[in-house]
């Protein structure tokens, strides 16, 4: 219940001394008290009833108005009972603090506020919940694209005071409802993602406990109406999220069973979604298998012509394309990776800035039986650009993600992406593919549950290391390294902190000195002695890269 709904009820007998502009704070509950410090008995959003006991003189007001307001308190009501007039230092702290302050007749008893208070929060809300998720139903299912999962939580917000948010499982923010503020912060969506998988992971039912910080929160998860998954492993990489600032621990089955409704009002959504990405596949679908069977230049460019105004509407120009694969692996492969691959491209790969109620509109993902393959509109630069930081970066997909993929991995699970530089024509869209799948597997070969690589890596050295087989690897570097390891062991030289920053600062003994702190002398005393233990010379180019290699490699 809403503070100025006290004042419309004229039994209780209330009169509002300041905080006019409060009256809009939502009262969880009612507490009597007359201790100096109540905090250890508050939990927040109570109407807080006292008859000044604990008022010695007029210094006492501003302390004890001061723990009431970081408890987090609705509003104090003092009684008029044992000192008639409300005290003016008491009125002057609450308006200080912007606290509101109600006077309570002597003629009410507390215990009739009190009872008012607690028939109106506890025996109203799940009523009021069960009209808010009928009515909310109605207008779902009221057109053809419903009234979207914004539409549901901003009436959960204003009915009921409910924070809530509808997260992708890649911690991507998929509405929020206008009552809880500011947009979550990406770092926050990404950890509540990372719970809520974590937990689904384990088996346990939701909802889902999480706390971050000093807030609680309660995660439902969003299951499609699609065929029941068998194994979680299938849809836990895809299924949205309810995110409830709210422990519902604390609820009774009733308005855990409503809020369940909540999810499936959402998961039509899901669905509606999904459902509309199937042309947008079928096109991929057919590119891909253009490119894949040797086709015609200008046959695969006719077929773009017709993806182009489909993912990009009312761009002029052809866009440039760029290709990303991906793979979901897990240990004992009893899961197809393809449709769980493609299911997750579809959503880490949406465009975080691009506005309208489709912004996955923009990609087109298709999967074979081990991989899945998106096609990505990129809208053409000018000449003078050469593209190299346009469209999606593997570095800044794999920072976005990772964390809360990982969780929903497990022990067992794991994906590799690969992206392709951006091409602007059907001649270039085979070696895009190739490209992508190459970094697929430069990805796949290093340690981690997520990992991705870009055409960058391409060009590098980056590209061979992961290939040199292991007995190789360990030779090359003990035969460059174990020398200068074993010496810094005996006499505390760092000599292989001196190799990295000599190799880093390219041979410059000047910089070299500065960044180490040392004198020029001390360093070339290192670096001979480096010489000696290897046999190399590291005036040398040759030797140079040698180190440096192996540096990489250990």
């Amino acid at each position: 219940m809403r503070l100025r709904a006290l004042l419309d009820t004229d039994a209780l007998g209330l009169k509002l001394l300041g905080g006019e502009d409060e009256l809009d704070r939502t009262v969880r509950g009612v507490m009597t008290t007359d201790l100096r410090d109540p905090s250890r008995y508050l939990s927040g959003g109570e109407l807080v009833l006292t008859g000044l006991a604990w008022r010695r003189d007029a210094a006492d007001s501003d302390p004890f108005v001061r723990i009431l307001v970081q408890a987090g308190v609705a509003a104090l009501a003092a009684g008029e009972a044992e000192l008639g007039d409300i005290p003016e230092d008491l009125v002057v702290a609450c308006a200080r603090h912007r606290l509101p302050l109600f006077a309570v007749h002597e003629s009410v008893a507390f215990a009739t506020v009190t009872e008012h208070v607690v028939r109106q929060v506890s025996g109203e809300r799940a009523g009021d919940l069960a009209a808010v998720v009928d009515r909310h139903r109605r207008l779902m299912t009221s057109g053809p694209a419903g009234g979207g999962p914004d539409v549901v939580l901003d009436l959960l917000g204003s009915d009921l005071d409910l924070r809530a948010w509808v997260l992708s499982p890649a911690g991507r923010l998929i509405a929020g409802s206008k009552a809880a503020g500011p947009a979550l912060p990406p770092d926050l969506c990404a950890r509540l993602a990372a719970g809520h998988l974590a937990a689904a992971r384990s088996g346990r039912r939701g909802p889902h406990r999480v706390t971050l910080g000093t807030t609680v929160y309660s995660l439902f998860p969003v299951r499609g109406g699609g065929r029941p998954a068998g194994d979680i492993r299938e849809t836990v990489l895809s299924e949205w999220l309810l995110a409830v600032e709210a422990d519902a621990g604390d609820w009774p089955a009733e308005r855990l069973d409503l809020l369940q409704g909540v999810t499936q009002l959402i998961a039509v959504e899901r669905d509606r979604r999904d459902a509309a990405r199937t042309v947008r596949r079928r096109l991929a679908q057919e590119v891909l298998e253009l490119v894949q069977t040797g086709a015609a230049p200008a046959e695969i460019a006719a077929r773009l012509r017709v993806a182009a105004p489909v993912l990009l509407p009312g761009l002029g120009a052809a866009p440039h394309w760029q290709v990303v694969v991906a793979r979901v692996e897990w240990a004992d492969g009893a899961i197809e990776p393809g449709p769980a691959a493609q299911a997750l491209l579809e959503e880490i790969l949406v465009d975080p800035r691009a506005t309208g109620p489709e912004p996955s509109d923009r990609i087109a993902v298709a999967h074979t039986g081990e991989e899945a393959i998106a096609l990505v509109p990129l809208p053409a630069v000018s000449a003078e650009h050469d593209g190299s930081e346009a469209g999606v970066l593997a570095d800044a997909l794999l920072d976005a993600v990772a964390e809360p993929l990982s969780a929903g991995l497990g022990d067992d699970g794991r994906i590799t992406l690969g992206v392709s530089a951006a091409v602007h024509s059907a001649e270039g869209l085979r070696g895009a593919l190739e490209e992508a799948r190459h970094a697929r597997r430069v990805a796949a070969a290093r340690v981690g549950r997520v990992c991705a690589a870009g055409h960058q890596e391409l060009a590098s050295h980056v590209l061979l290391l992961p290939f040199v087989p292991d007995d190789v690897r360990r030779a090359f570097t003990a035969r460059l390294l174990d020398p200068l390891r074993d010496y810094d062991r005996r006499h505390r030289a760092e000599l292989i902190p001196t190799l990295e920053a000599f190799l880093d600062c390219d041979g410059s003994w000047t910089r070299c000195a500065t960044r180490l702190h040392l004198h020029v002398n001390t360093l070339r005393y290192r670096v001979g002695r480096i010489e000696q233990l290897t046999g190399r010379d590291l005036s040398r180019l040759e030797d140079k890269l040698d180190f440096f290699l192996a540096l990489r490699m250990s």
